[in-house]
């Protein structure tokens, strides 16, 4: 019996058919100016995140925030960056995975408790959060929020320990899920990462000191974050990862390591190197652009294509068409022209002119194409209504033939350690055979790189990586009351 796959029809759901970025995380400490550092911090961040954004700065006895929903050069002008003195800081960019979308999520979450003020932010999720909520609300605990992150804030808050750099560890060993989380307090950074590593987080250091601030240290401000492309806008040297199960402290002592959460197989997020990270950083201490190259290498041995021109869909996908031409002596060409000023918040066009669809934010190059075997290379296909409508383009372009090639395996299972994956009912690989697929998106071909070939390519073994989207196998227990309480975060809105 032929598959069937029900897809929304939405000119929003058109345009942005893939995985949704999580959200990102930069720390600083030792710059007079910090709050402006993590401005720029967060700025190279945004693609992890677009829907809010944060920044919690200490003056070395009080801590301040400013956060708003929006984008990061629009929440942060000079006025607000003037009401963020000190010397370190934490901001965040959020793009929901969980909870609701309003001002209440956004974070840095700063609070005033018993071991004074503390504020945190979050990159992961936590499935379990919602049974521990429950149980500290029946307790007489009151949110402000409904993000997982506050629930780990509470347990911190409401912990007998003598010091938050112990209250953190005992709270953090009995939450399982994925967490790179950082949090400030008047005079320290911390930086927690959990023990199977899911998410980056990465330690750097700004290779100019701080000349005005002779108490800290003349070889430069300790900086945190989930991307190494955060360093180089504000020249910082990447120094290491934080370590799966790492609670890393920074004082004006200098830095203070442990490992107080265990350890655990390591499961680090795959999708980091196909889709999220940027090609120009290093995520798991690995190249992303060089792991997509030999990716686009790999792919081209498992699936070649007799084909005049190799051209990929921007912007994810051109490392692995550059790496596919190479292998393949097929030449590349930017055959598609990505409009970069399309937003999440994009207006909607009225029926009447809604045809326009995917052009929005993709249009070809007809001279390229015109009566040329063109081989795509994307970096997934998720609900498959994108990848119809860009074959469909480039078929009208003048193409003869389009062969379309996928550098990652069949996504088939939802995440739940913070990546914002559709129900497997959307997923077309849970419902279609790669056969039934290549006809639902009309190309004349299609091919996924292997699983075994996409890890080979990257360096990753699989007893160390998460790669549950792809095989279903997932590292954590998964409860049915997690499950359902994901669906529930991850039901559609309802349509005029």
């Amino acid at each position: 019996m032929k598959a069937t796959l029900t897809v929304k029809t939405t000119v929003q759901s058109a345009i942005f058919d893939k995985f949704r970025d999580e959200c990102g995380v930069f720390g600083i400490f030792g710059h007079t100016e910090a709050a402006r550092l993590a401005y720029l911090g967060l700025y190279a961040l945004q693609h992890r995140g677009q829907e809010s954004c944060g920044i919690v700065a200490s003056t070395g006895t009080e801590l301040r925030s400013e956060r708003a929903m929006g984008l990061v050069s629009d929440v942060f002008n000079e006025a607000a960056l003037n009401r963020l003195p000190g010397a370190s800081a934490i901001g965040h960019v959020r793009y929901s995975t969980a909870g609701e979308v309003s001002i209440r999520e956004a974070q840095p979450f700063l609070v005033k408790c018993r071991y004074g003020q503390v504020a945190v932010c979050h990159n992961g999720n936590l499935p379990f959060a919602t049974d521990e909520r429950k149980r500290l609300e029946d307790d007489g605990a009151i949110f402000s929020s409904t993000s997982d992150t506050e629930v780990v804030l509470h347990g911190v808050a409401r912990s007998q320990a003598s010091t938050i750099a112990e209250a953190i560890p005992e709270v953090l060993r009995e939450t399982e899920g994925a967490f790179s989380m950082l949090f400030l307090t008047p005079d320290a950074l911390i930086a927690v990462r959990d023990a199977r590593g899911f998410r980056p987080l990465a330690l750097g250091r700004m290779t100019t000191p701080d000349k005005r601030d002779a108490n800290y240290s003349t070889r430069g401000a300790w900086v945190i974050a989930s991307e190494t492309c955060a360093f180089d806008l504000i020249e910082a040297e990447y120094v290491r990862d934080i370590e799966p199960g790492e609670m890393l402290i920074i004082d004006r002592d200098g830095l203070h390591s442990s490992f107080p959460l265990g350890e655990k197989p390591h499961s680090f997020c795959i999708f980091e190197h196909v889709y999220f990270s940027r090609p120009d950083s290093l995520a798991f201490g690995r190249s992303v652009n060089e792991s997509r190259h030999k990716m686009g290498k790999r792919l081209a041995i498992e699936h070649p294509a007799d084909a005049d021109i190799v051209i990929p869909v921007p912007d994810s996908g051109v490392a692995a068409a550059i790496g596919f031409a190479a292998q393949s002596g097929i030449k590349y060409r930017q055959g598609l022209v990505r409009n970069h000023y399309v937003g999440r918040t994009f207006i909607e066009p009225k029926q009447s002119i809604r045809s326009f669809g995917v052009r929005i934010k993709l249009n070809p190059v007809r001279h390229l194409i015109q009566g040329r075997r063109v081989v795509l290379i994307d970096d997934s296909i998720v609900r498959g209504t994108t990848s119809k409508k860009i074959v469909r383009m480039v078929r009208e372009a003048g193409a003869s033939e389009i062969h379309m090639r996928v550098s990652c395996p069949p996504t088939t299972n939802p995440c739940f350690y913070g990546v914002d994956t559709p129900d497997r009912a959307d997923l077309i690989a849970a419902q279609m055979t790669t056969d039934e697929i290549c006809r639902f998106i009309e190309a004349d071909s299609l091919g996924y790189l292997s699983l075994e070939g996409m890890l080979e390519a990257i360096g990753f073994r699989p007893d160390s990586s998460c790669v549950a989207c792809w095989n279903g196998q997932y590292p954590t227990r998964i409860t049915k009351e997690a499950e359902t309480q994901w669906a529930r975060e991850h039901e559609p809105v309802p349509s005029d």
